[in-house]
């Protein structure tokens, strides 16, 4: 019995370390704010698989990267690395570029049909 309960205890253990080590889910359009690659205004794009990411700057430019360790980021096309706040409301890059999250409004209300 006391097996049985060691070895439940020891898999609690690991799926809540890998539940925490997840973080925030960075995928969402963002806003630049600063340091922007164009001058006008633009929306880049992240895209998050686990700890693997697919960005799309305010440009066009596709790249990938990854989560160095929780709130770090590396972006391998611009070989640059980043921080992200712990909500993921804002990615600030080590060249001063800073994104934030740019949120969706409520959905528009559905029109009522005359019958």
């Amino acid at each position: 019995m006391r097996t049985v309960l060691g070895a439940i205890a020891m898999s609690a253990a690991v799926v809540a370390t890998d539940a925490s080590a997840q973080g925030v889910n960075l995928t969402g359009p963002y806003r630049c704010v600063a340091g922007c690659a164009s001058a006008g205004p633009g929306l880049s794009f992240i895209t998050q698989n686990g700890w693997e990411l697919n960005l799309v700057n305010e440009v066009g430019q596709p790249s990938r990267g990854w989560v160095d360790y929780p709130g770090r980021l590396w972006i391998a096309r611009a070989n640059l690395g980043a921080i992200y706040s712990p909500d993921g409301m804002i990615i600030q890059f080590d060249n001063g570029t800073i994104w934030q999250r740019a949120l969706e409004g409520p959905p528009a209300p559905q029109r009522r049909r005359r019958r």
